[in-house]
């Protein structure tokens, strides 16, 4: 465990973050983007045999009891987020619920302004699904034009948040679980989560320095077409360039292992945020933080997203992550889950059906296709 880091980046992109190794050998995860089942075919048959041991079969879906289905599939970040008391509430980065509608979307962006203002947001602000998962339909607003925009990008009957940008840049995802028996919770997991960016040289495009990374020459089909508009742009030299918003792997992020941060102090804060958000038990949350020092002390971060039973102990994607590494860590985190579980059901919760998941994975599938790009 380490008690203080004080090599951080100095840049506005990461600032706060300890230093990105460069890279040597390896710039991507060889497995980091193979498809899903590769990954989960293990815990599929492992969870086959814990639903036998168990006599239960739909155990994760009542570990978190306060959230639909557990947060397996089709939780809502509103339903979720809102679960917090006063003390939780001040841990939560401020955020607004909209709804669209076949009004004017003039009339819509005004209507959701008022809904901000409410809530003391300005711009700029993060516009994100209700129902979602790995950074799907996340863009960063600048401006009531960018809001209208994103209106007309998206599903009718569908709600989106409008949340606060956070006053930080650092960004990890923490996973905490706590047996509902215990009055105190572990943290297994903590992923830091770095914005690629690259770096003007006053001669190179965009498109050019994209190229020409180690990193991002190899997600060149994520960053490409993002950037489409200023991909001939040539960058002066020194400035960084962001190439993704959204903390999410699949979006281009880089993960690293952060286990190694993991203190008494921070579990210690979250326990106390957790007894006031009643029914949380098993996930990840996905945090900005001012830098890692205040993090390990349990201060100086805020929450922006709060992730159920489908959680990924994220570290995992950390480019040297061994594969017998990777298969381990997700077999105990849902041999976990099913402990979990099984006692949530000794406690008199009773686990839904499972045409319950799949209709709610048929809803978040449908409305995924229709959401707008990812920043």
């Amino acid at each position: 465990m380490v008690n203080s880091i004080n090599t951080i980046t100095s840049g506005h992109i990461n600032a706060g973050m300890p230093l990105l190794e460069p890279d040597t050998h390896r710039s991507i995860s060889p497995y980091e983007f193979l498809p899903s089942w590769f990954f989960y075919t293990p815990v599929v048959i492992q969870s086959f045999c814990l639903g036998i041991k168990h006599f239960d079969f739909a155990l994760p879906l009542i570990a978190n009891p306060s959230i639909k289905l557990s947060g397996m599939v089709g939780e809502s970040k509103h339903d979720i987020l809102t679960l917090a008391g006063p003390i939780a509430k001040q841990w939560i980065s401020p955020f607004t619920t909209i709804t669209t509608t076949n009004t004017p979307i003039l009339q819509q962006t005004q209507n959701a302004i008022e809904a901000m203002d409410k809530q003391h947001l300005s711009f700029p602000i993060v516009a994100k699904p209700d129902l979602g998962c790995r950074g799907v339909g996340v863009k960063l607003i600048q401006s009531p034009k960018q809001l209208s925009e994103y209106f007309k990008s998206f599903p009718i009957n569908a709600r989106f948040l409008i949340q606060e940008k956070a006053p930080y840049s650092a960004e990890a995802g923490i996973f905490y679980v706590r047996y509902p028996n215990e009055k105190k919770g572990t943290i297994i997991s903590i992923t830091l989560k770095y914005s690629p960016l690259v770096m003007g040289d006053g001669i190179s495009t965009l498109k050019q320095l994209i190229e020409n990374d180690s990193r991002a020459g190899q997600l060149t089909h994520l960053y490409l077409p993002r950037h489409k508009e200023k991909l001939e742009t040539i960058l002066e030299e020194g400035k960084e360039f962001q190439l993704a918003f959204a903390g999410s792997h699949s979006r281009g992020s880089i993960f690293r292992d952060g286990n190694q941060y993991i203190t008494d102090e921070l579990a210690q804060r979250l326990d106390t945020i957790f007894d006031d958000l009643k029914g949380f038990h098993y996930g990840r949350l996905d945090v900005k933080f001012k830098d890692m020092n205040s993090l390990m002390n349990g201060d100086d971060f805020t929450i922006l997203e709060i992730n159920g039973a489908s959680s990924e102990a994220a570290h995992i994607w950390d480019r040297n992550t061994p594969l017998k590494t990777i298969f381990s860590t997700l077999l105990q985190q849902y041999k976990i889950l099913f402990e979990i579980g099984a006692q949530q059901k000794e406690q008199g919760h009773h686990p839904p059906k499972i045409k319950e998941l799949l209709a709610a994975w048929k809803e978040e599938k449908q409305l995924t296709l229709q959401y707008p790009s990812t920043d």
